[in-house]
């Protein structure tokens, strides 16, 4: 019998666990811990890279209810249809490849108060996941439709006036998870699982 995908709840309980622990933190000792996991300019580029993982583990806030069960159901799925092993290296290549793109971006242009921006949390990650997991969808125009609106919709934030980098970052997370499923496909033929 399969195990059941537990992984994606476990690792969604001890993210919203640390930050409701990091609440209970004084503001001045919450702010370093948040500073000590971000990826932000000044971090990476003093050659800070283990932010490139404590980022993902750390989140400003607790997460919002609806955002948590879909956080824990697009990972439990992608557990479920391709292993705990696929999911996680699709979650860190996603998170770490986006962090990467928005730092290289940022590094010679940002200004003082973007350079010390807080970047912590799950999203990347999950954008990254969520595109890979297109390809369980079945062959033809619903994969292909799914793939078009997810980018779609991550784009919108771009087209603000108050956007973000890191609106520009789940983009970019979401276009990697995309590209990690055509690759699937390719290598893979129809021999997928199929959602349904």
């Amino acid at each position: 019998m399969p195990r059941p995908p537990i992984a994606g709840a476990v690792y969604a309980g001890g993210v919203q666990l640390g930050a409701y622990v990091l609440e209970r933190l004084g503001p001045v000792d919450r702010e370093q811990v948040l500073r000590d996991c971000s990826t932000n300019v000044d971090n990476l580029s003093a050659g800070r890279w283990e932010t490139l993982l404590s980022s993902a583990v750390v989140v400003e806030e607790p997460m919002p209810l609806p955002y948590a069960l879909l956080l824990v159901a697009v990972l439990g799925y992608a557990e479920y249809a391709y292993g705990v092993w696929w999911t996680a290296a699709v979650f860190l290549f996603g998170h770490v490849t986006a962090t990467l793109m928005v730092y290289g971006v940022l590094r010679g242009r940002a200004g003082p108060q973007t350079r010390r921006a807080l970047d912590v949390g799950t999203s990347y990650g999950f954008n990254a996941v969520l595109g890979a997991l297109t390809s369980a969808l079945p062959r033809g125009r619903s994969r292909t439709a799914a793939r078009v609106g997810l980018l779609a919709v991550a784009a919108q934030p771009l087209l603000r006036r108050e956007r973000t980098f890191t609106d520009a970052g789940h983009l970019v997370a979401l276009g990697v998870g995309v590209g990690v499923s055509l690759v699937f496909d390719y290598l893979s033929g129809t021999n997928r699982p199929k959602i349904g």
